[in-house]
């Protein structure tokens, strides 16, 4: 069984892919962090993320083991990570890496989850259930704040939700790949729905469509 789960960022993908795997016993993959990681590489390096070049040669040196940087999880990756998913030939690069996880689930496991921007549109159109989360950017950036000053970082609202909504754009507006769900996807707004629910949600789903 093969999940693809979309959604702009602090949407809750994370969250949801991460009781759907163990829900069901699947191998997870969160494919932000190839982006993430590639962006990261660059900015550590001193380089532009924006320089086709430089973001290709990134993508083609990712190993499985860069996901493991706990510095990917912080905003300097994540605005990076925007930029470089934006360069067609960064998603062509990075699309080969996502499509082996799904078809061959490391562990043994009888299938994957894998949360993303392109997931259900580009990278696994033809996986069994395809979710899209959304939420307003104000919800979104609360939800971000509160995650970084859990792990005692500063954060700032207004800055939090310019970035979101900066990288949203970005997102959406991309020529290859924007953000945007598939046809036969259901659309869960969490705006106002707790984690509990948006499973609950996700799992009927899954269940009326495997019946």
């Amino acid at each position: 069984m093969i999940i693809a789960v979309d959604g702009p960022a602090a949407s809750g993908k994370g969250t949801l892919t991460r009781r759907l795997a163990e829900h069901f016993g699947l191998a997870r993959l969160d494919t932000g962090l190839l982006y993430r990681a590639v962006g990261f590489r660059i900015i550590e390096e001193g380089d532009d993320p924006e320089e086709t070049a430089i973001a290709v040669a990134a993508a083609e040196r990712l190993q499985a083991s860069d996901l493991n940087n706990p510095a990917l999880r912080g905003e300097a990756a994540a605005s990076a990570a925007s930029v470089v998913a934006a360069i067609p030939e960064v998603r062509a690069t990075l699309r080969a890496f996502q499509q082996n996880f799904a078809a061959n689930p490391p562990g043994g496991a009888p299938g994957a989850v894998l949360d993303g921007r392109d997931i259900g549109t580009v990278i696994c159109p033809g996986a069994d259930i395809k979710l899209f989360l959304t939420a307003s950017p104000e919800v979104r950036a609360e939800r971000r704040v509160k995650e970084l000053q859990a792990k005692g970082l500063e954060a700032i609202y207004t800055r939090i939700l310019r970035d979101l909504q900066d990288r949203d754009a970005r997102d959406a507006s991309r020529a290859v790949s924007p953000l945007e769900p598939a046809k036969d996807a259901l659309v869960i707004d969490t705006s106002e729905k707790d984690a509990d629910t948006v499973f609950e949600t996700a799992l009927a789903h899954i269940t009326s469509q495997n019946n």
